[in-house]
C-alpha cells in the first residue's frame, strides 16, 4: 500500500499520509513520494487546491526513528536536505493553496510541516508538540522560523526547549492554526475550506502566497513594491476581470483560475 495517497476530488488534489501502523511518520520513500505528489499537483491545471491530511490516530509523528538506527541508515544532514527541507519548500512555493487538516497527533518534523501549510485546522482530539529536544536535537523542516512568526519568540521558544504538548484549543488560541473543528464534523468542514478555496481566483491566491512569502525577508518599502508587482500581475488575469464584471451584474462570479 503507497505511503502516501493522491486522489481528486474535483478541483480539490486530497494528500493522505497513509503509514497509520507508525502514526504516520516518514521514511525516505515516504519523503520522496510525498514530494511527487506535491510536483504532480503543480503541474495538473486541473487541480486549484491541496487538501493534506493523515490517515488513522495521527497526521504525523515526525520522523521514523527506526529509519535512523538501521544497519544502512541515512545521516541527519541527508534527511534534511533530501527529506524534509524539499517537502516544506514545495508548500511554501507551490502556486496554489495548501490546507492541512490536522487529524491528530502531529509531532516533530509532523507538526513543522502542518505549520508551514497556509491554512491548518485541527479536529478537536489533535495535539502538536515540538518534540526534537526530548531525543537532543532541534526543531527543523523550518520550526524555528515559522513558530515564532506564528506565536511569538518566548511561547515558542518555551514550546521547543520543553517539549510541551500543545492541544487543538490551545494551538488556536496561540495563533498557530486557523479554526479548531469537533471530530464530528472535522472532515467535512475542512474539506469545505479546500473546496472553497478551489473555486476562486487562484492566481490571485498564489500571488497572495508570494507576497507572504517574500514579507519574512523584505523591507516595509521592498514589500510595497512587491505588491505593486503582483497586484499589476493580479489585475491581468481573466478572473479580475470576471470578478468585476460580476460584482457589477449583481451575480456570483465564476472564476476559472487564470
Amino acid at each position: 500500500m503507497d505511503s502516501v495517497l493522491l486522489n481528486i476530488n474535483e478541483a480539490t488534489a486530497v494528500i493522505t499520509l497513509n503509514r497509520p501502523e507508525k502514526f504516520n511518520a516518514f521514511n525516505r520513500s515516504m519523503a520522496l513520494l510525498l514530494q511527487k505528489l506535491l510536483d504532480d499537483c503543480a503541474a495538473d491545471n486541473n487541480i486549484r487546491a491541496i487538501y493534506f491530511t493523515g490517515n488513522g490516530k495521527a497526521f504525523c509523528a515526525g520522523q521514523d526513528l527506526s529509519e535512523l538506527t538501521g544497519e544502512d541508515a541515512p545521516g541527519i544532514d541527508k534527511i534534511l536536505e533530501e527529506h524534509y527541507n524539499p517537502i516544506v519548500t514545495r508548500i511554501r512555493n507551490l502556486e496554489k493553496p495548501v490546507v492541512c487538516a490536522v487529524n491528530g497527533v502531529a509531532a516533530g518534523a509532523g507538526a513543522n510541516i502542518a505549520l508551514c501549510c497556509d491554512i491548518v485546522v485541527a479536529t478537536q482530539s489533535a495535539s502538536f508538540i515540538q518534540a526534537f529536544s526530548k531525543i537532543g536535537l532541534i526543531p527543523d523542516s523550518g520550526g524555528t522560523f515559522t513558530l515564532p512568526r506564528l506565536i511569538g519568540w518566548q511561547k515558542a521558544s518555551a514550546l521547543m526547549l520543553l517539549g510541551d504538548k500543545v492541544s487543538a484549543t490551545d494551538a488556536e488560541k496561540y495563533g498557530m492554526l486557523y479554526k479548531v473543528f469537533t471530530d464530528e464534523v472535522f472532515a467535512a468542514e475542512s474539506m469545505k475550506i479546500a473546496a472553497t478555496l478551489a473555486a476562486m481566483p487562484t492566481r490571485a491566491l498564489a500571488y497572495t502566497k508570494q507576497a507572504l512569502n517574500a514579507s519574512f525577508n523584505n523591507t516595509f518599502e521592498a514589500q510595497l513594491q512587491t505588491e505593486d508587482k503582483l497586484q499589476f500581475a493580479a489585475a491581468g488575469t481573466a478572473d479580475y476581470a470576471e470578478g468585476v464584471r460580476a460584482f457589477m451584474e449583481k451575480r456570483n462570479p465564476h472564476f476559472k483560475g487564470s
